[in-house]
């Protein structure tokens, strides 16, 4: 069974007015363990679909499917549940508490899912480790570079035991060495504990880690193609 499937998804932005047509009938299935690109130019639509997988946003028509689960036939309350549960986000702009240590920042979705404690500053712990960063766990976001803020909201995408991983321009406000050392342990995560992750990205770097590229054109399904991963630098 897929873990996101897609049926003719559209999203029309002002309808009654001028309206925009941000996604045309978009299908589409993603298998448990992908490491998966949506690109496009800008306005094409791959941010639109990638909220629509998160179920952050609804479709004007269509159906999206999460497992089992069709998210778009859940209630606004019903979706906040089952986000919280089953899905996993990191943004452009890590989007931390400020206030918040990086442990509190990783235990805080656990503590909403209403985990024991014992287990949260346990499983807090252990994916702050993984992710390289068991020394700063008491570091607040202003403490910490880019690149290990992005870290952070990684080891908190992941605290949820999500079905999937959807991650917005993760690597646009990175230099060259935080992105590559960022999308190397993502890629290891995806190899070694077979976490799905779906980018949309501009990213050369971010698309040529990918094992399969979904492309956008005007919100339509322009190609979907599977390739060979491999890393590309930026030149000097």
């Amino acid at each position: 069974m897929a873990v996101i499937r897609t049926e003719k998804l559209c999203k029309v932005y002002n309808p009654d007015t001028i309206p925009v047509h941000a996604l045309r009938d978009v299908s589409i299935e993603i298998q448990k363990g992908e490491f998966t690109s949506l690109v496009g130019p800008s306005g094409s639509g791959k941010t639109t679909l990638l909220n629509m997988l998160g179920a952050l946003d609804m479709p004007s028509s269509g159906k999206s499917w999460i497992g089992d689960v069709e998210v778009t036939s859940l209630t606004d309350k019903e979706r906040i549940n089952f986000r919280l549960h089953n899905i996993g986000f990191v943004f452009q702009h890590y989007n931390l508490i400020p206030v918040f240590t990086a442990k509190e920042n990783v235990s805080f979705i656990m503590l909403l899912q209403g985990v024991d404690p014992k287990t949260i500053s346990e499983r807090a712990d252990e994916l702050l480790e993984q992710v390289g960063l068991g020394d700063r766990k008491d570091s607040r976001p202003s403490q910490l570079s880019g690149g290990q803020q992005q870290r952070v909201a990684v080891a908190r995408a992941l605290a949820s035991e999500p079905q999937f991983i959807l991650a917005d321009e993760p690597t646009a406000n990175l230099d060259t060495k935080a992105a590559m050392n960022l999308l190397d342990l993502m890629q290891k995560m995806n190899e070694e504990q077979k976490v799905t992750f779906v980018f949309s990205t501009h990213d050369q770097r971010v698309i040529s880690r990918a094992r399969r590229v979904i492309t956008l054109v005007d919100g339509a399904l322009y190609s979907d193609k599977e390739q060979e991963p491999k890393i590309v630098l930026e030149p000097k």
